[in-house]
């Protein structure tokens, strides 16, 4: 892990460990993966945007930036799942927006992430409601209330 913008910590000082929660909730659920590592980034928008435009040709900052590696041993001999980056900027007014704890945020984005280095996907209707099921799993157990829910203060 790489905390690349330090604002991550002075807005969450938990927002390491709450990253290595979320992260291996997920691991912990896909038992095939045992082993497995994952890199994680919290970095600036500015560092999420280049990584959005270099690598998806979408010259924006994003929340959450997955990049499965080659499953591949010879491409791939560490074992690597992926990478994720996070960009604070947006995450933080997101969690704002939607009136809720930047810690449960990151959380849930982590979470997302890493099922997208697992092959989830939210492209179609049944994929996103199959996506958004395991995440309400992965929440649940981490106490972080539904992030889906219309009102998320109840």
């Amino acid at each position: 892990m790489e905390i690349e913008d330090e604002a991550w910590t002075k807005a969450e000082p938990e927002a390491e460990a709450l990253v290595w929660r979320a992260a291996q909730a997920v691991l912990d659920a896909h038992e095939d993966i045992e082993g497995k590592n994952i890199v994680i980034l919290l970095a600036d928008d500015d560092s999420v945007q280049a990584l959005n435009r270099d690598f998806r040709q979408k010259d924006y900052a994003t929340n959450v930036l997955s990049f499965p590696a080659p499953q591949d041993p010879g491409a791939n001999p560490e074992g690597q799942i992926g990478d994720i980056a996070l960009a604070f900027g947006v995450c933080a007014r997101e969690a704002a927006e939607q009136g809720k704890p930047l810690a449960h945020h990151l959380q849930h984005l982590v979470a997302h992430g890493v099922l997208h280095l697992l092959g989830y996907d939210h492209e179609g209707d049944d994929e996103a409601e199959a996506m958004e099921a395991f995440e309400r799993e992965i929440l649940a157990g981490l106490d972080v209330p539904d992030p889906y829910a219309e009102d998320i203060s109840a």
